[in-house]
């Protein structure tokens, strides 16, 4: 009976032609240097912008919806390709973001460098 059962067991998903197109358009997309990201945290939904491309993609659940200003497409993804495109996109973000907080603090030591010199300036002046 196990070994009956090991037999029928589906080792892995199938994957057709248009679910590994759109994972590749994700791909791509999420990793284009213009494209912008949105997180609505109540949905979980993700969204990727892309004007250079005309391209609106919502990836949600197990499934991406990619939009290109005429035609609209609904994919369902296997479980596998979910996972990696959600971990693209957060992966991305998080480099993003940790770019951003960078040159955020960059220009705050800046700030306050030139803070600093004003005051040792004035000090030195009033004495």
């Amino acid at each position: 009976m196990a070994k009956r059962m090991r037999n029928n067991m589906v080792t892995h998903e199938e994957v057709d032609l248009h679910e590994k197109t759109a994972f590749k358009i994700c791909v791509k997309v999420i990793s284009h240097p213009t494209s912008d990201f949105m997180i609505a945290p109540l949905s979980d939904k993700r969204y990727v912008i892309n004007e250079d491309l005309n391209l609106f993609i919502i990836i949600n659940w197990n499934k991406v919806e990619i939009t290109n200003h005429v035609f609209h497409y609904d994919v369902v993804l296997s479980k596998r390709d979910h996972e990696r495109v959600i971990y693209l996109y957060d992966t991305e973000t998080e480099k993003r973001r940790t770019n951003t907080e960078v040159m955020v603090k960059s220009n705050i030591k800046n700030s306050l460098d030139t803070l600093l010199n004003k005051i040792n300036q004035h000090i030195e002046n009033n004495k």
